[in-house]
Parts: C-alpha cells; structure tokens; sequence
C-alpha cells in the first residue's frame, strides 16, 4: 500500500508593509528654525568681533603723545600713514566704528531705519530657512529674487533718499579724518609689525556665514 502523501499546508504571502510617508517640514519646525538661524548668526558676529579685536595694538601706543611731530613734507607724511595703517589697522577700524556708533546713538530715528532694515534682511533672506514656503502678502506669492530685490529696493532707498545716508557717510568721512590725521602725526620709528599682513575677510567665519545663508538663493 502506498503511503499517503503529507498534507499540503496553506502558504500566505505577508502583505507588503506601506512605505512610510515622506515627512514635511511643518510651518512650526521652519518657524522654530528662524530663532535658532538668528542666535547661530549672533554668535558668528560676536566671535568675529572679538577674534577682530583681538588683533588690537595697545591704545597707549596708539594715544602716545610723545610720539607725535608734523610731518616734514608731504612723502613723509604718505610714508608714516602707510606704516601706521598697517601696524594700528584693528584698533582705527575701531575708531571709526565708535565714530559711526556715536553719530547713530545721537540719531534715534536713523538708528531704527537701520536697525528695522537689518531685521527685514535677516528675516526676509539671510536666516530664512531654504525650505520655507514662498512668502505671500497682499494676496500673491514673491519668489526668493523678488524678495531680494525688494530688499535691495529698500536699501538703497533708505541709504541713498533719506537722511540716513548722509549721517552714515559723515560719520565715516569723520572717522577716516581721525584716522589719517593720526598716521601723519604719529611717529613710527618705534613701532614693528611682528606678523604678516593676511588678505582682507580671509578666514573670517562671518562672512563664510553669510556666504553660506545665502548660497542656492540667487
């Protein structure tokens, strides 16, 4: 008698489990990321300033009145303000900042243009997150150009047509008068540059900041 073949058992085939659903980035989360871009890019400002300063000669060297005499002639002049450049440069990029940071303090009104425009650039593009939504008001959508032309726009606007320019420039025109007078004056024959002059914004981690905010917008 043949033997009886084993049962067949009942084969199933698990149902194939549905791919997760790509996430989306909330408004919340891109809303939550714009504060967190905001300390980030202060951070970056207050160590460059202080890497800046850092650099820094001593103010008495710089305010010696011992080493002040005129100028003999025009070249010597030239002469004593190329050294005195290149040896006091953070501490008269110093001055001519407390320059324009006085003319600022004594001008409220120029001091919150400035300020309000500085917020609309850090809010509008610089610390925007990359996957926000296009930004809408009055009823239509403005891509990211349109945005930065607008802000562009606007700063030329208050820098250009209000009194905001002017106070800006005398500031600045100030400090720079300040600060060649001081280098004709200043006798630099005790004075010795003990470290290579490095190119201007190199290694700077704010502007490598910026570069980055702003990089795939344009």
């Amino acid at each position: 008698m043949a033997a009886a073949s084993p049962p067949i058992l009942p084969t199933s085939v698990p149902a194939a489990s549905p791919a997760p659903a790509p996430t989306a980035v909330s408004s919340n989360d891109a809303a939550a990321s714009t504060p967190a871009a905001a300390f980030a890019f202060v951070g970056r400002l207050i160590e460059s300033a202080k890497r800046s300063l850092s650099g820094a000669r001593p103010w008495p060297e710089l305010v010696d009145r011992s080493a002040l005499s005129r100028p003999e002639s025009l070249s010597e002049a030239t002469s004593r303000l190329r050294k005195n450049l290149a040896y006091f440069r953070v501490n008269y990029a110093a001055v001519v900042a407390l320059s324009l940071a006085a003319a600022l303090l004594a001008h409220p009104f120029s001091l919150a243009a400035l300020l309000a425009l500085l917020a609309a650039w850090c809010l509008l593009y610089l610390l925007r997150p990359a996957d926000a939504p296009p930004l809408a008001a009055c009823g239509r959508t403005f891509s990211d150009k349109e945005v930065l032309g607008g802000l562009i726009a606007s700063s030329a606007f208050v820098v250009f047509l209000t009194s905001v320019g002017s106070l800006i420039f005398s500031a600045l025109a100030l400090g720079a008068v300040v600060v060649f007078a001081h280098g004709a004056f200043r006798v630099p024959d005790d004075l010795f540059l003990d470290e290579p002059d490095q190119a201007a914004g190199a290694g700077n981690p704010l502007l490598s900041f910026i570069a980055g905010a702003t990089a795939g917008r344009v």
